[in-house]
Order: structure tokens, then C-alpha cells, then sequence
């Protein structure tokens, strides 16, 4: 969906502090942008540090301080214009200036994150994919023809923490993430030295400490090994280069965040029974045994926490209720996955948007089956099964693993395995008692609504993405059906554990394989928008896409 396309320009000239040309501003119309902030509703997310130690409330507010570094960082990589113009729109003293900086806040620069990045400022300059990971004028033929001319760059080329530029010879050469943002990288690295002090739990100590290192080694593996032995900790943290959704080149380029949160022992606990099921769920992966993976650490701590603050790439756009980290899959070899889930988060999307949409989409029978634990614990499952299925694979011959062979469309194909593997495996747990008997009858309606919600974040989005793929599948299977006479979907209980065994089973054997080619295919037919779903879509337009997080810390 495109809001509007027509754009005012010149409308005016401001003199940023760095630079000495003029700064030259189109935009499109303020009411349309002052739509899309409407779509992101406000949300006070406090915190109560009480139950922390006194040195533990201190490192908190260090955290903090390098978080917002995590922004600085991730707003270069997303474009190389956004500081200059980040500081145009605060040199601004106007209504007109007041509303795009807001949604440039929101949207963490001057790409709309519900239009697929389509460019609401300077709107002449379109996204590049590759983000200012890679030289604009880059293509992917000219990054693949130099690794073939110059086979010795291979690895920092396609490598996670590096980013490729020009050289002064007007070829290409890769930079270390530790070399591209030092200064800024040493201030963070400082705030989290100051906090390994202040903190009284030793294993945190540790993770802050070798994360600091890692800021100035480009070397990220041994303090990700330090996270997941987090233990004993009240505050959760983890900050750095994760996700590569940013990078939609190559999906080889990691953007900084950060997570800062406060754990809930008691519903940690709770969860943790999960993870006891991972070789059970791996082995009944609807794949033959052959591409199973049963080599990965078996290690999978699931978290419960309450969000305190969050920075860089996860606070653009729509915002996360779950991560599952490290991606390194040597990590994940050696010691398995965590799973963190953003609880306050997750309720209110719940509450303020997720429930409103399902009441609308969904056949009164069905909306009744909605719950918020049906919808929660699908979330966790969504984390757990990140770290099911292939991951290093054999293709034609050559090791290398599923992100390495399907490139770009990597990102997107993950979300809807999460999605539907959790599924699948969702029924199992709750005969096996994990999960409350009550669950089996809320979790497919809760499921299906709570597509609708993620649908709106724009195809192009790899979880607005993943939900269009499952959609359309479990449609075309008859697992959902579409009411025409009631404008409103339908979960057909005969039908739809068979159809999210199929799209499992398309899914991971599309990874296992390796098959890029097939996976673009299955893609074209599979991640569009039905008129069934534009619909629908176009009764919702009052409701909220997503939640702006307010955090009091910063207040």
C-alpha cells in the first residue's frame, strides 16, 4: 500500500552544521505523514528497579547511556545522510519541521518502516537495498564479480561486521565495524566498563566486559558465549550487531541494538520447562532425519523480562516483543540459543491493538477462541524453533549454511519458518502437558488474527512478509477460509493442522536445500496481497499498526 506519491518540493533551505552546501528538503504532505505517526499509538513502558542492588541500579543508567550510542551507530548504517539531516529538522522551529522529525524519530531516519522504506524526505532519493552497508551505486553484480576477480576478500566481504566502500582507485575494499565506527564504539565500550563496575552479578561483569573488547576487536564470538552464561542476573542486557533484516542486498550486514531489561524470575521459571523439548521438537520436524540438526548446543535459556529500553535497529518502525540470539551459528553449536521475551511489550500490543484487529477479521465463534496466552506462548515458540531445523548446510557440494545460500531472502523465509514451526509444535506441547489443555482451542483463531496485525508492517518487511506467505499457504489449503457475505476470516479446524504440517514441511526443506532459485519462486506466488486481505485490511485504518515506546528511564 502506498499512502501517496506525489511530493511538495524545495519547500525549504536549511544550513546544517556539517555541511557547507544547503541542505535541500522535499517531503510528502503532512497530513499523510501525520497519518502514519497516528499509527503508532503511545505507550509509557516504566520499570521498577527495587529489587536491584544498588550497584546494579547504577550500571543500569550506564546501559542506557550506550544504548543511545547503539542509535548513533544504527542511523549511519541505515543511510549515510541521516545525521546531516537529523540536524536540518532540529535546526527547524515549526509545526512543519516538529512533524518530520517525528516520524523520522519513529522510523529511526527518512525511510518509512509501514511503506517499504519508501523515502517520506528528499523523496528523489529512493533506499538503496544495501542500506550505507555498501557504495549506493554498488550492484550485486560488481560485489560478486570482485570476490570472483579478487577471491581472497571473500570472507571480509561477505563478513557480518564489515562494511564495503570505495577505494580511492574506485574499486571496492571492506571496512571493520571497529574501524568504520571507533569513536563511537569506544564511548559505548567506556559506559559498559563503568557498568561491569557498578554491577554486583559476576557473569554480567564478565558479558560487559568481553562485549567492550569485542567493540574494538571486530570479534564478537566469545562475549556472545559470555551472554548465554548469563546466570543469577536481574538485568538482562544484550547490545551489539545482531539482525541483518536492514541489509536487503545481501542479508550479509548486521545492525546495531540494543535490549535493556529487567527479569522476571518467577515467570521465568515458568517457561523454562520449554526448552526441556528442543531434541523431541527437532526430531519430529515434518523433514526427513537426514537434514535434521541435532548438532547445535543444547543450551536454550528462555527469559521472561519486562522492557526497560531499547536502542538502534529493533527501535525502528514496528517494534519486537521476542528476540532469540545469538545468530552465530558456532555460538549456537557450542552452547544453543536464548530466548528473551519482552512481556510488557507483548501485552500492550495485545492489549491496545492485537484485539481490536481480531475482533474485526475474525468470525464472532472464532474471536471468542483469542487469548493473550494463546498468543504469548505461540511468541515463545516463534523464539524456540529459531533454533530447530538447518543451519549449516551442503550445497552443490560446499559447506555453507541456510543465510549464506538464500542471501536476501533469508530473513523473510526464517520469520515464516518460526511462525509455522511454532505452530506445528504448539499442539504437541500442550498434549504433553506443557501448555494448558485450554490452549489447543484458543491457538489457531489467536494465531490467525494476530496475522492481520503483522500484515499491515508491509510485505516488504520480513515479518509483514512471512505472514502474507502463511496466509495465502493455509488459504490455499483450506486451513482459513475467506466469508465473503461476512467480510471475515474463518479457521477450518478439519483442515488446518495438515496445512501448517505442509508449509512447514515447503519451508524448511526449501532451507535444507539450500534452493535460492526455488525459494524465489515459492516467494512470487506466495508473499502477495489478496483482495480478500486488502479488504479486510481497509476496515482497520483507525486502529493502530503498532505501539511508540515512551521509556521513563529517559524521562
Amino acid at each position: 500500500m502506498r499512502f501517496l506519491t506525489f511530493v511538495i518540493p524545495a519547500l525549504f533551505l536549511l544550513n546544517a552544521c556539517t555541511q557547507k552546501e544547503p541542505v535541500v528538503l522535499n517531503h510528502l504532505p503532512l497530513d499523510s505523514l501525520k497519518t502514519q505517526i497516528a499509527k503508532f499509538a503511545p505507550v509509557k513502558i516504566g520499570y521498577d528497579d527495587s529489587a536491584l542492588s544498588e550497584g546494579d541500579q547504577a550500571a543500569l543508567q550506564d546501559l542506557v547511556a550506550a544504548g543511545k550510542i547503539m542509535d548513533e551507530i544504527f542511523l549511519r548504517q541505515v543511510d549515510a545522510r541521516n545525521v546531516t539531516l537529523r540536524e536540518a529538522l532540529n535546526r527547524m522551529n515549526n509545526q512543519e519541521g516538529n512533524v518530520l522529525k517525528a516520524y523520522f524519530d519513529i522510523c529511526m531516519g527518512r525511510y518509512d518502516r509501514l511503506e517499504d522504506n519508501q523515502p517520506f524526505i528528499n523523496t528523489d532519493q529512493p533506499h538503496p537495498p544495501g542500506a550505507n552497508f555498501y557504495p549506493e551505486d554498488m550492484s550485486k553484480d560488481e560485489f560478486e564479480q570482485w570476490i570472483a576477480d579478487h577471491p581472497e576478500d571473500e570472507d571480509a566481504f561477505r563478513g557480518t561486521f564489515t562494511v564495503v566502500r570505495r577505494s580511492e582507485e574506485g574499486g571496492l575494499k571492506a571496512i571493520p565495524y571497529s574501524e568504520e565506527y571507533r569513536q563511537l564504539l569506544e564511548q559505548a565500550a567506556f559506559h559498559l566498563r563503568e557498568a561491569a563496575q557498578k554491577t554486583t552479578n559476576s557473569s554480567l561483569k564478565i558479558y560487559l566486559t568481553s562485549r567492550a573488547e569485542a567493540f574494538a576487536s571486530n570479534d564478537y564470538f566469545q562475549s556472545d558465549m559470555d551472554w548465554m552464561d548469563l546466570a543469577d542476573h536481574d538485568i538482562e542486557v544484550v547490545i551489539g550487531p545482531y539482525e541483518v533484516y536492514e541489509d536487503e542486498l545481501f542479508n550479509y550486514k548486521a545492525a546495531f541494538e540494543i535490549f535493556l531489561t529487567l527479569v522476571d524470575r518467577e515467570d521465568s521459571q515458568r517457561l523454562k520447562k520449554v526448552s526441556q523439548y528442543l531434541d523431541p521438537m527437532e526430531r519430529r520436524l515434518p523433514i526427513p532425519d537426514v537434514h535434521k540438526n541435532f548438532n547445535r548446543g543444547k543450551a536454550s535459556p528462555i527469559v521472561s523480562v519486562d522492557l526497560v529500553f531499547s536502542g538502534g535497529d529493533t527501535k525502528s518502525g514496528v517494534q519486537t516483543i521476542a528476540f532469540n540470539l545469538p545468530n552465530d551459528e558456532r555460538v549456537r553449536e557450542a552452547k544453543g540459543s536464548k530466548k528473551v521475551m519482552l512481556k510488557n511489550v507483548s501485552r500492550a500490543k495485545y492489549e491496545q491493538i492485537s484485539r481490536r484487529i481480531m475482533e474485526r477479521v475474525l468470525v464472532p465463534g472464532d474471536f471468542e477462541r483469542t487469548s493473550f496466552e494463546a498468543f504469548f506462548n505461540h511468541v515463545l515458540l516463534h523464539e524456540m524453533v529459531h533454533g530447530l531445523g538447518p543451519g549449516n548446510i551442503t550445497v552443490n557440494g560446499e559447506a555453507t549454511t541456510v543465510a549464506g545460500s538464500l542471501r536476501e531472502q533469508y530473513s523473510v523465509m526464517e520469520e515464516a519458518k518460526a511462525d509455522v514451526v511454532g505452530l506445528y509444535q504448539f499442539k504437541y506441547l500442550v498434549d504433553e502437558g506443557v501448555f494448558d489443555k485450554s490452549l489447543a482451542d484458543q491457538l489457531f483463531p489467536s494465531f490467525v488474527g494476530g496475522i492481520f496485525r503483522s500484515v499491515r508492517f508491509g510485505g516488504g518487511s520480513a515479518h509483514g512478509g512471512a505472514n502474507l506467505i502463511t496466509l495465502n499457504y493455509l488459504m490455499e489449503k483450506g486451513g482459513i477460509e475467506f466469508l465473503a457475505g461476512e467480510e471475515r476470516f474463518r479457521v477450518n479446524d478439519d483442515k488446518i493442522e495438515a496445512a501448517v504440517r505442509d508449509l512447514a514441511h515447503d519451508l524448511l526443506m526449501l532451507q535444507a536445500l539450500g534452493d535460492y532459485e526455488g525459494t524465489k519462486t515459492f516467494l512470487a506466488k506466495y508473499r502477495v496481497e489478496s483482495p480478500e486481505l486488502m479488504l479486510v485490511l481497509g476496515k482497520l485504518s483507525d486502529i493502530p499498526v503498532d505501539i511508540k515506546p515512551i521509556f521513563e528511564v529517559e524521562q
